[in-house]
């Protein structure tokens, strides 16, 4: 039996799956968490993918592995390959200002948006890598100059388990062997699908546009070269061969085994709804970020910076566990008779509104209980995403089903609104590791060759037929403008 190894490292934590590469069969697993915060110490997923990796028994008999990661973080190293400071995540907003700079520096307004789009597919906001880049610039010069490659932290990570050098390495790699004095930053790898959404990498012509890197960073560096999607990439000590690796959304669409016109919809601590698409989306108003997949083919996303941890806060807000919320949700009435809740906690990514709040509306004394509340908080977090599913429409793939995932979706509120909300059919696979297991279905895809990854049986799932409540986003819609934004 050869096995493959899938890591996926999140937001929240580190999970690594081992599989049969031939059936796709699960045969062990390991888990750590990574700290909070919106600025992380790139050694704490270094020590988090060490500990889930020994849990998980190791490498030493593993043939290939590759590694999913969330999107746009910021990771820069100096010329020895050392980090040069905390890596700011997706969901590090300091840099809407910087965002909105970029954009008019390209003509501003529509002009600007329309010229980003154009140019690599998405327009610049707080998320994505080119901004923080620019944040960087202007406000930790010093740190900008001692600067010499930018990399994603699934590319830094590949590269650890390579012998890559960085902070603590001493030499050696996350593979286990010795790396001797170890690999420079000139061997940092990535894919089309994580570098699509750096905002200097064009999904259309398949290749990096140093003239915006240079305009965020005031100058060019090393980047990652970017593989194919079944390409080898190097060897961990060890001799495990490394796949090139994706983004974490790419990654579950290859775990789901989706096909063009499938909406992955995922609930995690981000909100994302993408589409598998055989072209790539431009979309001037920024809604949509035009990302390319892991397979060659392209994933149109939306994302929201407000999901599963909305479920979270009102769970805690009215005293509950999350089966308690769900039962509360399912017992008021569709629409929660005009309350509305504006999930608008942790600022907002798509509408671009990095200050907002959220905001409650309709409140009466009939709406005034636990379950028209639970009822909102659901059918809010929902119809953002609904929205978001809109846009992709837009783009013109032809929706043909959504796959829920991610924690929220462990909700039954969530999965039996869903349909009503959404529109069209869902379909929700159990919970499982998605992004790990597409890493690890990539690494056997890299053993195999070949021009498509290998068929694995597809996760058995839970149906819910399309059974629209348009007035639920109708209210939604009337209330959505109503949130308010902080002082800057």
């Amino acid at each position: 039996m050869t096995l493959v190894a899938g890591i996926d490292s999140s937001t929240q934590a580190c999970k690594v799956v081992v599989r049969d590469a031939g059936s796709g069969r699960l045969v062990r697993e390991g888990r750590a968490a990574h700290p909070d915060g919106t600025e992380v110490d790139p050694a704490a997923w270094d020590a988090a993918l060490r500990q889930a990796l020994a849990e998980a028994g190791g490498l030493d008999d593993v043939a290939a592995a590759a590694v999913g990661g969330q999107q746009h973080g910021m990771v820069c190293l100096d010329a020895d390959g050392a980090v040069v400071r905390p890596a700011l995540l997706w969901n590090d907003t300091r840099s809407a200002g910087a965002a909105r700079d970029l954009v008019a520096e390209l003509g501003g307004g529509e002009a600007g948006r329309r010229a980003w789009a154009e140019a690599v597919g998405l327009v610049p906001v707080a998320s994505f890598t080119v901004t923080k880049l620019r944040w960087l610039a202007e406000h930790e010069p010093g740190n900008a100059a001692r600067t010499q490659a930018v990399c994603l932290p699934h590319d830094w990570l590949t590269w650890r388990l390579a012998g890559g050098l960085g902070s603590g390495s001493a030499g050696r790699g996350l593979g286990g062997g010795s790396a001797g004095r170890g690999l420079g930053i000139d061997a940092l790898v990535t894919d089309r699908g994580d570098a699509s959404g750096t905002g200097y990498w064009s999904p259309s012509t398949g290749e990096y546009r140093p003239d915006l890197l240079e305009r965020a960073l005031g100058r060019t560096v090393a980047v990652p070269r970017v593989l194919g999607p079944a390409e080898p990439g190097p060897t961990t000590p060890g001799g495990a061969v490394l796949g090139p690796g994706t983004g974490d959304n790419a990654a579950a669409a290859l775990g789901l085994a989706a096909e063009p016109g499938d909406v992955v919809c995922s609930i995690g601590t981000s909100g994302v709804v993408s589409i598998v698409s055989r072209t790539p989306a431009v979309d001037p108003t920024g809604t949509v970020a035009g990302f390319a997949d892991a397979t060659g083919r392209f994933l149109p996303l939306v994302a929201t910076l407000n999901a599963a941890r909305v479920l979270d806060a009102t769970a805690r807000l009215l005293g509950v566990d999350h089966a308690g919320l769900s039962q509360l949700a399912l017992s008021a009435p569709p629409g929660a008779g005009g309350l509305v809740l504006v999930p608008y906690l942790e600022g907002e990514r798509t509408p671009d509104r990095p200050t907002s709040t959220g905001a409650v509306h309709g409140l009466t004394q009939a709406t005034a209980d636990a379950a028209h509340l639970a009822r909102a908080a659901v059918e809010g977090l929902l119809c953002g995403l609904a929205d978001g599913l809109d846009a992709l429409a837009a783009t013109g793939t032809p929706v043909r089903r959504v796959l829920l995932v991610g924690g929220g979706a462990r909700a039954e509120a969530v999965r039996r609104i869903a349909p009503a909300v959404l529109g069209v059919p869902v379909l929700a696979p159990p919970p499982g590791e998605y992004v790990a297991d597409g890493a690890a279905r990539q690494a056997a895809w890299v053993l195999a060759g070949g021009e498509d990854p290998p068929e694995w049986p597809r996760p058995g799932t839970e149906r819910h037929e399309a059974d629209p409540t348009p007035h639920v986003r109708q209210r939604y819609a009337e209330v959505r403008d109503l949130t308010a934004q902080r002082p800057r």
